[in-house]
């Protein structure tokens, strides 16, 4: 994360944050997910405490020889992977809800879960409640572009929105470039079906036209339109959408790389001089793998809440846990929360609803 003295960003936390890690969230809790903490305590020397059944994670941490290095927190009870939005309501006592009410206490700064995506995303919501001025939450992820990552927003926490969402996002995936990229200001692209302007549906082209205003969005360099081929192309800092198409994208871009990978791996696996060949290749293989794997980047961040919340991959292992931990670290240390509220009440919050009904 890039360190800057810029007066318009908020001073870095004087602490290091506190994780709150949902220990029983994810399809390989809770063992894998104690271990992750604990390698995110002792390799990245993170502020680590794990959320769940006291008994049962005391045990995994006396397993790894860690009962002194990473608290537990009690909740009594879970959300399965399979629950969604309504499991805020049903698990008011769940790990997450815990983990929820610790940042609202001031006993922890982040949020790390592998659980539920629609369960965590309407847990947080409730519990933490979004800031001011902000219409809803969204979920950017990084994609493995070079130099620095791209930001898609929304990657799936709202199947339905409305341009002036999309507006939204667009600043909460621009505070996220700037506090976890050091982007002064991000390149910013609506995706849509042509590069060419007046592509899209309605709500693509009027987010279009409300991001193409005059006077412009602060801190922001908007490029208009950019296509399914761009996403890795590195052409654009945020790439902005809807849930619905953003979580489409994504799960096409990850298919796509985990096809790639395997038919690399075939075809250097079938012949003794492939074979040969491979062996010659294997650091450039492995760094070609490392920037595919989901894990690497830690998994997505929920922006536009009261607080600072990361949901890791459901199969995350050790090593994507500890990494999500380090993405919820430099997030918090980075107060991505308050860069989010300064850039949404520069505006009140129905400039955008004024804007449409006037033109």
């Amino acid at each position: 994360m890039s360190g800057t003295s810029d007066p318009d960003l908020p001073a870095p936390l004087t602490s290091s944050p506190i994780i709150a890690v949902d220990a029983m969230g994810g399809d390989n809790a809770p063992d894998e997910i104690v271990r992750g903490a604990v390698t995110a305590v002792r390799e990245h020397g993170l502020k680590v405490l794990l959320v769940g059944r006291r008994t049962e994670i005391a045990a995994l941490l006396a397993e790894e020889g860690a009962l002194r290095d990473v608290p537990v927190v009690h909740a009594e009870d879970e959300l399965a992977m399979h629950e969604g939005a309504l499991a805020s309501w049903r698990r008011p006592r769940s790990s997450a809800a815990v983990a929820c009410r610790l940042i609202r206490r001031g006993d922890a700064d982040a949020l790390v879960s592998a659980g539920s995506t629609g369960g965590i995303v309407a847990t947080s919501t409730v519990r933490l409640r979004t800031l001011p001025g902000v219409l809803r939450p969204a979920l950017a992820v990084t994609l493995p572009t070079l130099p620095t990552p791209t930001i898609l927003v929304d990657a799936g926490a709202n199947a339905d929105a409305k341009p002036e969402m999309l507006v939204q996002f667009a600043h909460l995936g621009c505070a996220y470039a700037r506090t976890a990229f050091g982007i002064d200001a991000p390149r910013v692209g609506v995706l849509t079906i042509g590069s060419e302007p007046g592509k899209g549906n309605k709500l693509i082209r009027r987010t279009v036209e409300l991001l193409s205003a005059a006077e412009g969005p602060e801190g922001m360099d908007f490029r208009g339109n950019v296509e399914g081929h761009d996403l890795l192309a590195g052409r654009v800092d945020v790439v902005v959408t809807d849930g619905h198409t953003g979580n489409v994208a994504l799960k096409t871009v990850e298919g796509t790389a985990e096809f790639t990978l395997n038919a690399v791996k075939e075809a250097l696996t079938s012949s003794p001089l492939a074979k040969a060949g491979a062996v010659l290749q294997r650091g450039a293989l492995r760094r070609m793998r490392d920037r595919f794997d989901s894990e690497t980047y830690g998994g997505a961040a929920l922006l536009g809440l009261n607080g600072t919340v990361v949901i890791a991959h459901g199969d995350s292992h050790p090593t994507g846990i500890a990494q999500a931990c380090r993405l919820a670290h430099d997030l918090a240390r980075g107060r991505v929360d308050e860069q989010v509220r300064r850039r949404v009440q520069h505006r009140a919050p129905n400039w955008l609803h004024r804007r449409g009904q006037s033109e």
